[in-house]
């Protein structure tokens, strides 16, 4: 793609890679083609950077940062800066002679800035940092209009508007202020008046039936009473209704003498439980309800509350009530509950209606919905303070993350971590800078297997288990010999903290050449190890079995044969057997001593000069075709698959190349100018007779082939 701005790129990793120098280079970004990216996404937790600043650059809240993302981001900050190099200076130092005022926008963040100076007494200050930002929250949050369109009853100087405010949160809901206090917006505020209205025009309605309020205010408070005690009269005039048709059920429906034998043995109280089920009162054919004797217990309170609340206003002072009378009684609350039935669902009735009425028959509403307007007002400076900010935070890391994201420059250049690397491991004599936070580990292995590297995926913990993280640790040099599950090191992190490190699982990958040129000497050697153990054990398991087995059957030859055994009759000498031991021994000899003789043979037929060669190249037959594949292997080691499982989007294939790879595991060194001393007191002593056999079979090997001819001219 043909642009007007002229593009430097650099090779590494196996690829170009685009050169950002200057803040030109940054705004030109927009029209470089994007296949040219190293990433395209990265997350914004889990890597060392800002979360802060990431969180602003990721418009869409989604947790990652994409490519328009840091493009919109570079666009605006650039928009608001005289010069485009001010984004690269990396500092939180944003000078205010830097800010472009020249646009609506620049003007309100410059003067937001001199105003949050001022506010901390710098008012001559000709640059703000973070940390005068650092209790931007703190500021916002203390201005009496913040820009949320809030209303707290705190920050309302009229008491009265303040205890209306604080009434309408109680009932219809509120919201946090920024300033960490509880308020009213305008929806609050709109569904409360429109509710109080609904309420006090429904009770105006039954303040218009004289039937509905039979009682005046005091009606609810009545018909609750004669709710409470409406199911046990029924009941009673129900029984005497009874009575009446069949004299016999009378007694029954009183309660026999059983019943009340069984209370007879409890502890009895007007609160007892089982005398609340007993009648109200005893059963007699059309008998009118006592309402002042005669009454069971458990019931008397509430018979006499509805006698003085209800009865007394509405039918006299009376000692009993008839059937009739009570149905009469109860009919005229039915219009009462008709409209009870009609009652708004809002919970403004909590107020009472004198006070629903005091708040919407003043200004209150004009007035909380004109703080309100004035809160919001204010939200476009709030904004402008915000952006200062955030401004501040785009000069110091954008450019930071544009070399760790549009290209890897500092991860290739070995200056500086790279922000995908969280800190530093070591294990097993060796310390691995490559070092990626990990959420799942198997997930992770799963997928970053394909890496081609060697990763050690590490459980961190610190503080005695309080924090923990995982890690995925790339080897990149030595070998894998040591390193399995359950090993233990030290991680520490860019901080500098320390935290105990176990490996957990291990995706095995070749690791250097040097460990591929030994691979199938120790390959040997352990399988070599294994049999000779095996052999070993298997001896030692059958002297073992055949001691066990005499002194099982010993006490059974003993007394089986209590007088002393004849003497032992020898076998014959088996020669055929012995000749054929002897046979197959010399032949396995035979081949063995031929195989050295042949190669001892072929070396020392040779030119002096010529037998070193010819070590190496015997030494190069074993180990060059492990050397070539682990050579072909490393040569694709790819860090992509393992920023793409932790949810990076990576666009290109970011090579680790044998010499590059060797810089990010470090093996261990002796410092310049230490002495060393190869005197080791506690060495074991090494025995001669292995050097013994090895001579002697080299001296068996050659004269076999002196004598087979293999020297004659």
């Amino acid at each position: 793609m043909t642009t007007s701005h002229t593009w430097k790129f650099f090779r590494a990793g196996g690829f170009d890679q685009v050169q950002l120098d200057n803040g030109a280079d940054l705004l030109a970004l927009k029209d470089l083609n994007q296949k040219l990216w190293v990433a395209l996404s990265c997350p914004t937790r889990g890597i060392e950077f800002d979360g802060r600043t990431l969180d602003m650059i990721d418009s869409d809240g989604d947790g990652q940062v994409r490519a328009n993302e840091v493009l919109a981001a570079i666009a605006w900050a650039g928009a608001l800066m005289k010069s485009n190099d001010a984004l690269t200076k990396g500092t939180d130092k944003l000078l205010l002679s830097d800010i472009n005022d020249e646009s609506e926008e620049g003007k309100q963040i410059l003067a937001s800035a001199r105003h949050i100076l001022k506010s901390l007494g710098k008012a001559d200050a000709s640059l703000i940092t973070l940390d005068d930002m650092a209790d931007i929250e703190k500021f916002v949050a203390g201005l009496q209009f913040n820009g949320d369109g809030v209303v707290c009853a705190k920050q309302v100087s009229d008491a009265i508007l303040s205890a209306a405010v604080a009434d309408i949160a109680n009932v219809s809901g509120s919201v946090p202020d920024m300033s960490g206090d509880m308020g009213i917006n305008q929806d609050i505020s709109n569904r409360f008046f429109a509710d109080s209205k609904a309420y006090s025009d429904w009770y105006a309605q039954g303040e218009a039936d004289k039937g509905v309020l039979l009682l005046g205010v005091e009606s609810k408070a009545a018909a609750a009473t004669l709710q409470a005690v409406k199911e046990k009269i029924d009941d009673y005039f129900t029984r005497c209704q009874l009575a009446a048709y069949d004299e016999r059920a009378a007694s029954p429906l009183s309660r026999s003498a059983d019943d009340y034998q069984q209370l007879a043995t409890l502890s009895l109280s007007a609160q007892t439980g089982e005398i609340a089920s007993f009648p109200l009162a005893t059963i007699v054919a059309n008998k009118p309800l006592s309402l002042v004797a005669g009454v069971n217990p458990a019931w008397c309170a509430r018979i006499d509350a509805l006698r003085n609340a209800v009865i007394k206003p509405l039918l006299g002072d009376k000692q009993s009530i008839t059937a009739a009378e009570w149905a009469t009684l109860c009919a005229r609350f039915d219009a009462f509950d008709a409209w009870q039935g009609a009652k708004p669902a809002s919970k403004v009735g909590e107020l009472g209606i004198e006070r629903v009425r005091s708040i919407i028959t003043t200004d209150h509403q004009p007035k909380i919905d004109a703080l309100i307007a004035q809160d919001k007002a204010v939200e476009s400076e709030i904004k402008s303070i915000r952006s200062v900010e955030r401004l501040v935070r785009y000069q110091r890391d954008l450019f930071k993350l544009a070399n760790n994201f549009v290209s890897f420059r500092e991860f290739y250049s070995g200056k500086k971590k790279a922000i995908f690397q969280v800190g530093t491991l070591y294990l097993d004599g060796r310390s691995c800078e490559l070092c990626i936070k990990v959420e799942d580990v198997n997930a992770h292995a799963a997928y970053a297997n394909s890496s081609g590297v060697c990763l050690a995926y590490c459980n961190l913990e610190r503080n005695g288990g309080a924090e923990k993280m995982s890690i995925a640790a790339a080897f990149t040099a030595g070998d894998s010999d040591f390193l399995m599950v359950g090993r233990h090191g030290i991680f520490y992190d860019r901080k500098g903290q320390d935290w105990n490190a176990t490996i957990v699982r291990i995706s095995d990958h070749p690791i250097s050449i040097r460990q591929a040129f030994w691979s199938p000497y120790k390959k040997l050697s352990k399988m070599i190890g294994e049999q000779m153990q095996k052999l070993a054990a298997s001896k030692a398991n059958a002297v073992e079995n055949k001691m066990a087995t005499t002194v099982a059957s010993a006490p059974n030859a003993v007394a089986a044969a209590p007088t002393p055994p004849a003497a032992p009759v020898k076998p014959p000498f088996d020669v055929g057997k012995f000749a054929g031991i002897f046979a197959a021994i010399g032949l396995a000899i035979g081949a063995i001593g031929g195989i050295m003789a042949t190669v001892v043979g072929g070396i020392l037929s040779l030119e002096l000069w010529q037998i070193p060669l010819a070590l190496i190249g015997l030494m190069l037959t074993i180990s060059l075709p492990s050397m070539v594949l682990a050579w072909f292997k490393l040569k694709r080691r790819n860090l992509g698959p393992i920023l793409d499982a932790c949810g990076w989007a990576i666009n290109a294939r970011v090579l680790i190349n044998i010499p590059f790879g060797t810089s990010l595991t470090a093996l261990p060194i002796l410092p310049s100018g230490a002495h060393r001393s190869l005197v080791d007191p506690y060495a074991e002593e090494k025995s001669v007779w292995p050097y013994g056999l090895v001579v002697a079979a080299i001296i068996g090997a050659v004269g076999w082939a002196w004598y087979a001819g293999y020297f004659s001219n």
